[in-house]
């Protein structure tokens, strides 16, 4: 045989029929009729000049030569498939497209400069950003808004794989004219009589604070409530009360407003990237997703 004289959707009857041994399963494989399989498969053993299938009315099996060329087929077809993976990863990581949900203060904070990384790697890329709730990142996930998040929740949840990126300390947020504001630390205890502000029971990070607070023998008063963080130090700027809030969420230069230690106890929150557990990521998301995990510490996030 001078050339190939066979094409692919011929060789792949073959592996099907090998691997199945049966005419009518490979064609129900392959979305085909069985005289259009077997069609395919006399096509091939006349190019290659021998046969490769022993046929009877009861079962198919190998000849010699297709035991021996079943090998090369497999590894031309799975060749084949590993080249056009990598090709169409490639097409994805020139023009391709990342949904990214991720709670506020994370986006605000951390991620600019990374998104900064990522778009000078691969500035073909377009990314979405969905800075929202906790809830709200973990639902873009599971729902498939978004190809990734980064969050405080989802480690519990059986379809999410969670992975750690570093955990974060609550602190407290208060004026730089307060009388606390050059203290080390302050103790939970002592945030009993004082006037808080907090953010909505419908946070994530409110069931934290909340679970933190059930130890102490007198709770705390909100006078004020926002929906998000942002809210609550507005009106912390604006001498309504204490908060306490995730050390990501307050800037490291506020004009206005510092933050405090908080002690006994000390109460954190991990961060990590979510992702499905039943939806591979796309190449541009996996890109991403490992950059994100590259460019962070692992431990702490923000440090006091």
């Amino acid at each position: 045989m001078s050339r190939m004289n066979f094409d692919l959707t011929e060789l792949q009857a073959f592996v099907a029929v090998a691997d199945r041994q049966s005419f009518h399963l490979a064609a129900e494989a392959l979305h085909l009729s069985q005289p259009a399989l077997s069609r395919r498969i006399d096509k091939l053993e006349a190019a290659l000049g021998t046969p490769l299938l022993a046929r009877t009315t009861r079962r198919v099996s190998l000849t010699a030569t297709g035991r021996d060329f079943l090998v090369p087929a497999r590894t031309a077809l799975s060749g084949l498939e590993d080249a056009v993976l990598r090709l169409a990863g490639s097409t994805a990581l020139r023009h391709g497209r990342v949904g990214l949900a991720c709670i506020p203060s994370f986006a605000a904070q951390v991620l600019p400069p990374i998104l900064g990384q990522f778009s000078a790697r691969f500035p073909g890329v377009r990314v979405h950003l969905i800075d929202d709730s906790a809830s709200a990142v973990l639902a873009a996930v599971t729902g498939g808004q978004a190809d990734l998040g980064i969050d405080f929740v989802g480690a519990q949840e059986a379809d999410v794989q969670f992975t750690p990126l570093g955990r974060e300390p609550y602190v407290l947020v208060l004026a730089r004219t307060h009388a606390w504001a050059r203290r080390r630390q302050v103790r939970w205890a002592e945030l009993a009589g004082q006037r808080m502000v907090a953010v909505s029971r419908r946070s994530g990070n409110r069931v934290l604070i909340d679970h933190a607070l059930a130890q102490l023998a007198e709770r705390p008063i909100a006078f004020h409530e926002a929906e998000h963080v942002a809210g609550a130090l507005a009106l912390v700027d604006a001498g309504l009360g204490m908060a306490v809030l995730p050390r990501l969420g307050l800037p490291v230069q506020h004009a206005t407003l510092t933050a405090v230690r908080l002690v006994e106890p000390h109460v954190e929150r991990a961060l990590g990237l979510i992702t499905s557990t039943v939806r591979p990521l796309p190449p541009a998301a996996s890109a991403l997703h490992d950059l994100v995990r590259a460019a962070l510490p692992g431990r702490w996030l923000a440090p006091m």
